[in-house]
């Protein structure tokens, strides 16, 4: 069985995964479309090729948009630490309370280790915004239920 700064390393290794993957697909992505915009040749299609490349540019910028954001929350894991804490809830802080536990770093959904859940959350999202800045046994009110902070790491 883990302990709790193990628990913790594991869900800030599982953010970094989770974004490497997601930057890793959406340059594959950009890549096939360049690719397929290269391959585009003018021939009797005229209207129909523009329109093609057209739509592979925007699809082009869309994930251009995303590997951005991506990249983003690599810069901001890049700045967690893992070691120790301060008492108060901050990015890369491991929370147990009465409704869940909580990574706070970046959204990349639900992780489990040895049995225990942790949700990894953004500080932008309305539960991390919640529970900035809150210590152990303080209580928070999160979709009209009460809900008390049992542990901070």
């Amino acid at each position: 069985m883990k302990n709790n700064q193990e628990i913790k390393e594991a869900a800030y290794i599982y953010c970094k995964e989770f974004v490497f993957g997601r930057i890793s697909r959406l340059k594959k992505q950009i890549s096939e479309i360049g690719k397929a915009l290269t391959s585009e040749t003018k021939s009797s299609a005229g209207d129909k090729h523009e329109t093609g490349r057209a739509m592979l540019q925007l699809e082009r910028e869309k994930i251009g948009v995303q590997l951005a954001n991506a990249e983003n929350m690599q810069g901001l894991l890049n700045k967690v630490r893992v070691d120790g804490g301060t008492g108060s809830i901050a990015i890369g802080t491991l929370v147990y309370t009465t409704a869940a536990n909580y990574y706070i770093a970046i959204s990349a959904g639900e992780f489990r280790v040895d049995g225990v859940v942790v949700y990894c959350i953004s500080p932008a999202t309305p539960i991390g915004k919640l529970l900035l800045g809150k210590m152990k046994d303080d209580e928070f009110t999160f979709n009209g239920k009460t809900h008390r902070i049992e542990a901070v790491y």
